[in-house]
């Protein structure tokens, strides 16, 4: 079973990104900041990584960017923005910061399931 590491700031989107993944098959763990996420990758494996892009003190562009310079989780991670933010210009600029999809909220099971397929699972 492959692990999925969702790190959202709200509990709700956090909630609900686990269950649609749980769903899909996915082992599901959760963070509630960016540091707390990074933290996890230090010690922790995971095929994937739900990033909100919108948090206090790390953002997702940020913690994305940390990810990648530090290689977390190898060059196999797939780390996608799970954002409010759906302009082109905007989901341009996350997949040139180095996210490999963007999922936009609010999510359904079949938006997952898209993005799952667009990264490669």
């Amino acid at each position: 079973m492959k692990t999925a590491l969702v790190i959202d700031d709200y509990y709700a989107n956090r909630i609900l990104a686990a269950r649609l993944l749980t769903k899909a098959g996915w082992a599901v763990v959760q963070a509630a900041s960016g540091a707390d996420g990074l933290d996890w990758l230090r010690t922790n494996q995971a095929a994937l990584v739900l990033l909100d892009i919108s948090m206090p003190a790390l953002s997702g562009v940020e913690v994305c960017r940390a990810i990648r310079k530090e290689n977390l989780g190898g060059s196999d991670l797939k780390v996608v923005a799970y954002t409010a933010h759906a302009m082109n210009n905007e989901i341009a600029e996350f997949l040139a910061t180095g996210f490999d999809a963007v999922l936009v909220k609010p999510v359904s099971r079949e938006a997952v399931a898209e993005m799952l397929a667009a990264a490669g699972f």
